[in-house]
């Protein structure tokens, strides 16, 4: 038989608050028999899958930061003019 968890029972096994899960209630996985919500485990694991991270640079990543190769392709990026101030094209 699957567990049917209520909400203090799945913010507690997920670590958040009861006001965490009712405010993000449409975009977590959950089941909805009548007025009365319930997680499952399944459901649970699909919480977790989704709000999960894993750091990309530091001690704890799992891959080598990407390095460098050339100039950053946002490096020809110039700011507008100030408004009223006419666009002209310097190639």
């Amino acid at each position: 038989m699957t567990r049917r968890l209520t909400y203090p029972e799945a913010a507690a096994e997920l670590g958040v608050t009861e006001t965490w899960l009712r405010r993000h209630i449409k975009k977590l996985p959950h089941s909805k028999p009548g007025r009365v919500v319930y997680f499952t485990d399944a459901d649970l694991e699909r919480i977790d899958r989704l709000f999960h991270h894993e750091p990309s640079t530091g001690p704890l990543a799992t891959a080598p930061a990407p390095t460098a190769t050339g100039p950053h392709p946002l490096a020809g990026l110039r700011p507008l003019p100030p408004r009223g101030k006419a666009l002209t094209h310097a190639s």
